[in-house]
């Protein structure tokens, strides 16, 4: 009796201590090792290849600009709610600092699907701290565009300059008209 007793709690803690173990190696999984920082910086990389070929004066503002937030593909979808998500970088003097996510959530008559880059310049050093230093940045009305729609050049002039923080929205494909960043929400995360 001692003896089957005896296998019966040893296979008891085998199965124990292997559902334990299985919640820990779970628990761990913080995405060390991974390639996804590799990727958005390759996508990062592309988006502002693109928008120099497409825009070459955004290549003023970005040598101008404090930092500059690259989101190389934003997905946006809706019928009558809808909502976005992204991932990219913000970059200083053209190295990468930290990776962000972006949501965006709204409701409205609306309906359709697109995809979209947009890159951030901050413009003043004011602009970028307070944009790193908050726990979930959100984009407000008081941003200025300088490419926005599928739009044929920068409009950029004396009055944009002076904004905080620049916008440009282009890349648009999909089904859906008018993208916007009013709303849409940032924050910092570990790919």
């Amino acid at each position: 009796m001692s003896r089957q007793s005896s296998s019966f709690l040893t296979r008891r803690g085998f199965a124990v201590g292997a559902v334990a173990g299985l919640g820990l190696t779970a628990a761990c999984g913080n995405g060390i090792g991974n390639n996804n920082a590799a990727k958005i910086d390759a996508r990062v990389r592309a988006t502002l290849d693109q928008m120099y070929r497409e825009y070459p004066n955004t290549r003023t503002l970005a040598d101008k600009a404090s930092g500059i937030l690259v989101m190389p593909l934003v997905t946006e979808a809706g019928f009558v709610f809808g909502g976005a998500f992204g991932r990219g970088a913000l970059l200083i003097n053209g190295a990468t600092v930290d990776y962000y996510s972006t949501v965006k959530g709204n409701a409205g008559l609306q309906i359709g699907a697109q995809q979209y880059a947009h890159v951030l310049f901050f413009m003043t050093p004011d602009a970028l701290s307070a944009f790193r230093r908050s726990a979930g940045w959100a984009a407000g009305a008081d941003l200025e565009y300088v490419i926005k729609d599928e739009g044929s050049s920068v409009a950029a002039d004396t009055n944009t300059l002076t904004s905080p923080v620049l916008a440009a929205v282009f890349g648009q494909a999909g089904l859906r008209l008018g993208a916007t960043l009013e709303g849409t929400k940032y924050s910092r995360i570990i790919p």
